[in-house]
C-alpha cells in the first residue's frame, strides 16, 4: 500500500494531466459523433478537444513514469461510456458497470507503482 501511495505522490501532476487528457479525448470523440459526419462546430470542437488531449498526454509524460501514466489512457473508455449515456441516451448495462470497474481496477493495479 505504501508503494501505491508513494507512486501517487511522485506522479500526481502527471496523473492529473493524463486524466484530463483522457477526458478531453473522450469529449472530442463525443463531439465527432454529434457532428453527424458534417463539417460544423461539433466537428471542429471535437478535433480541437482531441488535439488538446493528445498534447496533454505528451505533457503528462514529462511529469511522471510511463508505466504509471500510460494505463490511465484506458480511462477514456470510462469517460466515453458515461458521456454516451448522458448526451446520447445510451443505456449502461450491468456488463458495462462490471467492465468499467475492471478498467479502473486494472489502471490502478498496473499503473499503481514504480519500481
Amino acid at each position: 500500500m505504501m508503494k501505491l501511495l508513494n507512486s501517487l505522490k511522485e506522479n500526481k501532476c502527471g496523473i492529473a494531466i493524463m486524466i484530463a487528457a483522457s477526458a478531453c479525448t473522450a469529449l472530442g470523440q463525443l463531439c465527432w459523433k454529434l457532428s453527424l459526419g458534417e463539417i460544423n462546430l461539433f466537428l471542429i470542437g471535437g478535433l480541437s478537444l482531441y488535439f488538446l488531449g493528445a498534447v496533454g498526454m505528451v505533457i503528462a509524460f514529462r511529469f511522471g513514469s510511463l508505466s504509471v501514466l500510460h494505463p490511465l489512457l484506458s480511462l477514456g473508455y470510462v469517460f466515453a461510456l458515461f458521456l454516451g449515456s448522458i448526451f446520447l441516451g445510451e443505456i449502461i448495462t450491468s456488463k458495462n458497470y462490471i467492465g468499467t470497474a475492471l478498467i479502473i481496477t486494472g489502471a490502478v493495479l498496473i499503473g499503481g507503482g514504480d519500481d
